[in-house]
């Protein structure tokens, strides 16, 4: 029986105070425990990467668990193997000794086996009269057993990585073929929009993306590029339904009346325009009753709330209790930012009228980031109403360039 794992090598191998403490770290398994000798071995297969040996170290590991007798390891049995080189080198699929003895040193430094020397370096056994071993010289496996729990839990968070890695992969690829086919078709007939500056940003975010990435890598990619499909579905979204609602028009011979039906009171004490107040109804131009008005343009659709708090972290500020959690926080922050930045309320009611008020509270949102470099917030925000009514002007991109340069300034930082 050995009492204890600490133990120095033979000859000129070098011993270490972290060799030391890697032998004193392992624990006496208990005399009842035993384990499958396979089924650590292949935990120790999932998590080579994280132990930090080599495929020829697992030969070598295979190689020693075949001198083992037992099925199972079990400290009453004995776990010190003793084989020659020779021996090992013909189990472990024919590996020069030079390899195997950088492949033995491996395992040790990894805390999965322990060098039990002899006086004179030499590998064997004392057996009794009966022919049990009574001490051993060799490769001790009692490591494997002591840390079978711990390879356990490693194998299976290696594994779970591992699908999260490939399920992210997946996610990707799909989503660059959505932006991808999408571009083309917009492109081929004759769709509405920026097409080139959307193709150039596709072309960027995947520039961006390492040559071999890792899962967080591929996961901020793939939030970019989930972005910018949602930025292109909007664009298409809105130049559908415009020409759905021009299609309406001309069938039905009459003019199309603008509708304020979005209200954004409750927000601030300000004149009755900017309160959402709806517009006295302008007759139509047939003796009719009133209808219900169609929208001359359906308005864009909001992005996520937390990608908008992501790219513009100030508007939190000005949330009750300093903090935002749903759109209607947002939508009361955005009124004190206007306010604050001098943007006038006709100015931003206008800019609900085009966009909907919670767009209009993003744009607020995305003037806040940016109020040190733009001179004029109401002109500003007059402006992107503008362009918004004349459909040529989307939220997708000022946001992802907030994003980005935020992220570029926290890897400055890091």
């Amino acid at each position: 029986m050995q009492t204890g794992h600490v133990t120095t090598p033979f000859g000129r191998r070098p011993m270490s105070l972290a060799l030391v403490r890697s032998q004193m770290a392992i624990e006496n398994p208990r005399p009842e425990t035993r384990i499958e000798k396979w089924k650590v071995f292949r935990d120790v297969c999932e998590a080579r990467e994280r132990l930090g040996i080599q495929d020829r170290a697992l030969a070598v590991l295979d190689a020693l668990l075949t001198f083992h007798p037992q099925a199972q390891l079990d400290s009453s049995h004995g776990l010190v193997v003793f084989p020659s080189n020779a021996q090992l080198s013909v189990r472990a699929h024919g590996i020069t000794e030079t390899t195997l003895r950088r492949q033995l040193a491996a395992l040790v430094d990894a805390g999965l086996i322990l060098r039990r020397d002899s006086p004179n370096g030499k590998r064997y056994a004392h057996r009794n009269r009966d022919g049990e071993v009574e001490q051993a010289y060799g490769f001790d496996l009692t490591p494997l057993l002591a840390r079978a729990t711990e390879l356990a839990l490693m194998a299976q968070d290696v594994a779970a990585e591992r699908a999260r890695f490939r399920r992210a992969k997946e996610a990707l690829t799909i989503c660059r073929r959505d932006v991808r086919k999408l571009i083309s078709a917009a492109v081929e007939e004759g769709a509405a929009g920026n097409w080139d500056q959307v193709g150039s940003e596709y072309v960027s975010i995947l520039a961006r993306l390492p040559r071999h990435p890792n899962r967080s890598q591929v996961e901020v990619t793939l939030d970019e590029m989930e972005l910018l499909r949602e930025e292109v579905l909007n664009i298409l979204e809105m130049q559908l339904k415009t020409e759905e609602a021009d299609g309406n028009a001309i069938h039905d011979d009459r003019h199309i009346q603008n509708s304020n039906t979005e209200s954004i009171n409750e927000l601030e004490p300000r004149s009755g325009k900017e309160q959402g107040e709806n517009l006295a109804d302008k007759p139509l131009t047939r003796d009719e009753p009133n209808e219900p008005r169609k929208t001359k343009r359906e308005r864009i659709k909001a992005f996520p709330l937390g990608m908008v708090l992501r790219a513009c972290p100030q508007i939190s500020d000005y949330g009750p209790g300093g903090r935002i959690e749903h759109w209607r926080e947002l939508m009361k922050a955005a009124v004190v930012v206007r306010s604050m930045l001098g943007v006038s309320p006709s100015a931003y009611e206008e800019a609900c009228n085009a966009m909907g008020p919670e767009n209009a509270a993003v744009a607020m949102a995305c003037i806040l980031e940016r109020s040190n470099f733009i001179t004029s917030a109401g002109g500003y925000l007059r402006d992107l109403t503008k362009r918004s009514e004349r459909g040529v002007f989307s939220l997708g991109p000022m946001l992802m360039a907030l994003m980005k340069a935020i992220d570029q300034g926290n890897r400055r930082t890091a």
